[in-house]
């Protein structure tokens, strides 16, 4: 009896957090005098959202409409799972500037324990993510990192997941104004939920839901902020409310008879979780430092992404691409090899859950261990996925890495680590049977 009282609590509480991704949250429960007070709320929706995932894939198939491509698909996780696994060290640093100016230059107008401040609160987070966003699109250096977040060619759920080391790191400082009178622990919570929105209006399964369009962001606002076609580019940037682009001359409609084109507008060739992390980045400062003098080379960072000299702030139009159709980028891998891929993916994401659940009790040394592992195993993954030509002798040198560092766990009492040793051992096998016989049909050729 008390287990199936359990169950039901335990589903009701699921379904309380899943509210929270339509901002469906009681003020009172979600008040609080102190920042330690409150709740990691994205790790909380995390399960409700894998089921919505999964749900959006059946309706698509249901439809004759699937987008579901394995290798789009593990790369938009592989870059969630590295941004989240910094979070494991650094939850709430990011808080610590906005929770100083608080204590020392702050304008008590607005009590914690107000109702005003709880709905003033959350219209200034998202008063201001609308300047964020726009700053992401608008500025070069901090464009460099949010493009990971439109680097897809797809367009689903799995891609509201998808984000850059650095973003929040490099946004924070536009929430600022708000510690002067703002309490953080408020704060705190409405910048989750203001993110935690953001989450399900990735999808092409909602088409129009009729007023709510007027002053919401929506599946179709975002499926244009999404677009790399010319009339998307720069237009909704709005986080849960529409209004802002509405007031600030950003908005633009779908336009039904023209397909939208998602991605970058040069859309990099990889699924390499850490070049989509770092290649653009690059390319900005190698853009800027061909400038020829100090002025434009600052320029090249702080400006738009398609400004030049001579040119207003954020380019000209009529030099920008206009991406009307092109065929997505897709190796194609064995069946064998996606299997193997999705078997190691698995390994990979029940580890990152394993470190969040005992993120309390482990070293910071084993931590910090797991985490680099699971990037190296999500870079091979990207590179298998790309069939780049040293990728099977990077995955073998990292499954022996991995039976090296992990060699305890042939006595670990735990069923799962057993099998990630047997998981490892056969595909150091794997790996090593198919270089060998690479290598025999290289020697075979070169005889011919």
């Amino acid at each position: 009896m008390n287990n199936t009282r359990q169950k039901s609590v335990g589903y009701f509480q699921q379904l309380r957090h899943a509210g929270k991704l339509w901002y469906i949250v009681n003020p009172y429960e979600s008040s609080f005098e102190f920042v330690e007070q409150v709740p990691d709320y994205q790790t909380e929706v995390w399960p409700s959202f894998f089921v919505l995932i999964i749900l959006e894939q059946i309706i698509l198939l249901s439809k004759k409409r699937s987008n579901f491509r394995l290798n789009d698909h593990i790369t938009s996780l592989s870059n969630w799972i590295i941004p989240e696994s910094g979070r494991i060290f650094f939850r709430g640093a990011e808080y610590f500037l906005y929770i100083k100016i608080y204590e020392n230059f702050r304008i008590e107008i607005l009590p914690w324990n107000s109702l005003w401040t709880w709905y003033f609160t959350a219209l200034g987070v998202d008063f201001c993510y609308y300047w964020v966003h726009r700053a992401n699109h608008e500025i070069h250096f901090l464009w460099a990192q949010h493009q990971v977040h439109h680097s897809s060619e797809e367009f689903n759920l799995v891609v509201g997941l998808r984000q850059s080391v650095l973003q929040q790191w490099c946004s924070f400082m536009f929430y600022l104004p708000m510690a002067v009178f703002i309490p953080p622990s408020h704060f705190i919570a409405h910048h989750q939920f203001n993110l935690i929105y953001q989450l399900w209006i990735h999808t092409t399964v909602i088409d129009d839901l009729g007023p709510l369009e007027l002053v919401f962001n929506t599946p179709k606002h975002h499926r244009v902020h999404h677009g790399c076609n010319l009339y998307c580019l720069d237009k909704n940037y709005g986080g849960v409310l529409i209004i802002w682009d509405r007031l600030f001359g950003t908005f633009t409609v779908e336009k039904k008879k023209d397909e939208i084109i998602y991605g970058l507008v040069v859309s990099p060739r990889t699924f390499n979780p850490l070049y989509l992390q770092t290649f653009y980045t690059k390319s900005m400062f190698v853009k800027s430092l061909k400038m020829r003098n100090l002025g434009n080379k600052l320029a090249g960072i702080w400006k738009g992404p398609s400004w030049f000299p001579g040119a207003p702030r954020l380019g000209l139009d009529e030099y920008k691409v206009n991406v009307t159709s092109r065929i997505k980028y897709d190796r194609q891998v064995s069946l064998w090899l996606r299997i193997y891929i999705l078997l190691h993916f698995i390994v990979v994401f029940y580890v990152h859950c394993q470190i969040y659940g005992d993120k309390q009790d482990c070293n910071i040394f084993n931590q910090s261990t797991l985490i680099m592992n699971n990037i190296l195993a999500l870079t091979s993954i990207g590179l298998l996925f790309d069939k780049y030509k040293y990728a099977e002798l990077i995955e073998l040198s990292r499954c022996i890495i991995q039976l090296i560092i992990n060699r305890d766990d042939f006595n670990e009492t735990k069923v799962p680590f057993k099998v990630f040793v047997i998981v490892y051992l056969l595909s150091c096998g794997v790996w090593i049977i198919r270089i060998i016989r690479d290598c025999r049909m290289k020697k075979l050729s070169e005889r011919v």
